[in-house]
């Protein structure tokens, strides 16, 4: 326990290495992967956690990390799109996460945040406060997120504003395959995507275990969109999507290769963008990471996110890794220069 006790101040700092303490708290919902329960998947799926939590009276902030090679990293996997603390709803953000981020360096010597977006102010915050509390920080771009802001158009209006090859794909082929989209997990569509993932042209699943559980929570709390292409009654093509608050995630999409001259995978897409829009009425698409071209056809903005590497400037292991980065810092601003 701390010394503290006022507002502005932190009573108790203490780590866990189980999701389930993180029960007994109602969280702010961030999104898909800033919940708990996603956080439960990944340790179920194996990874160990490493949870730092301050606590200021009845609100609460933590830090999901696990450990890995004698250092601390973000507690994600290649399914999220993003990664962010969770908080409690009144939580004084200026005064715990300095204070997670000073205990954090009696903890390792080494801290690695992924996946960090920009946009809501996480990733600001959180190189501030380590920069404050000691860290020495390297920010670097991880990776690329596009996504659509719909602005109150119709589906038509967007389809509208959507590239000539595509709408002419759409007009040529939609008529070849049956789509279906549903707004429920049934154990039988997830074989046939199962099925038709394996016959893509995509690697194998990571996880499938997990992202069947996944999908099977989102079915449960009602935010899971699931299309489905038939072509001549045998399933071609899949996608996995969620619509959480005024976000729709496109997570999984596959069709077989012996079905792409039917571009099966356009088809679900405009079904699937069709319903968001004008039934969800969603603001926003997401498209994940990655920087996909195909990916440019449907959305119209992108983000970066980002990845920070947090080092404890007196422990020696980092030191190699201060000075390459000192030093590209150094020729990179005689070369502006």
């Amino acid at each position: 326990m701390g010394p503290f006790g006022e507002r502005g101040q932190v009573t108790a700092i203490s780590y866990h290495d189980t999701v389930n303490d993180l029960q007994g708290r109602v969280w702010s919902d961030q999104g898909p992967f800033a919940r708990p329960a996603w956080f439960r998947l990944l340790e179920e799926s194996g990874l160990h956690p490493f949870i730092a939590v301050v606590r200021e009276g009845d609100e609460a902030m933590a830090l999901p990390l696990h450990r890995r090679g004698g250092r601390l990293e973000a507690l994600t996997n290649w399914y999220a799109f993003d990664w962010r603390p969770l908080r409690t709803a009144n939580a004084d953000d200026d005064a715990l996460l300095p204070a997670l981020a000073r205990a954090l360096l009696q903890q390792t010597h080494r801290l690695d945040l992924a996946k960090l977006p920009e946009e809501d102010g996480w990733l600001p915050r959180l190189e501030a406060a380590f920069g404050a509390a000691g860290w020495f920080i390297i920010r670097q771009p991880c990776d690329t997120n596009h996504i659509l802001p719909v602005a109150s158009r119709s589906y038509q209006k967007y389809l509208d504003t959507r590239p000539g090859p595509l709408r002419t794909t759409l007009k040529r082929k939609a008529k070849k395959v049956e789509a279906v989209v549903v707004a429920q997990f049934h154990p039988a569509d997830w074989e046939a995507y199962e099925a038709i993932y394996a016959s893509s042209w995509k690697p194998a699943e990571g996880d499938p275990a997990l992202l069947r559980r996944f999908a099977e929570a989102e079915s449960a709390a009602g935010r899971y969109r699931f299309a489905l292409a038939r072509h001549q009654g045998e399933p071609v093509a899949a996608q996995f999507w969620t619509v959480d608050g005024a976000t729709a995630y496109i997570h999984k999409l596959a069709h077989r290769d012996s079905a792409a001259a039917l571009s099966p995978g356009t088809t679900l897409t405009a079904a699937l963008m069709q319903r968001v829009i004008d039934v969800d009425q969603v603001e926003q698409v997401d498209f994940g990471t990655g920087d996909d071209r195909y990916k440019r056809d449907w959305m119209e903005a992108q983000r970066t996110r980002w990845h920070l590497t947090c080092l404890r400037p007196t422990d020696p292991r980092n030191w190699p890794a201060i000075a390459r980065h000192l030093l590209r810092t150094l020729v990179s601003r005689n070369a502006a220069g």
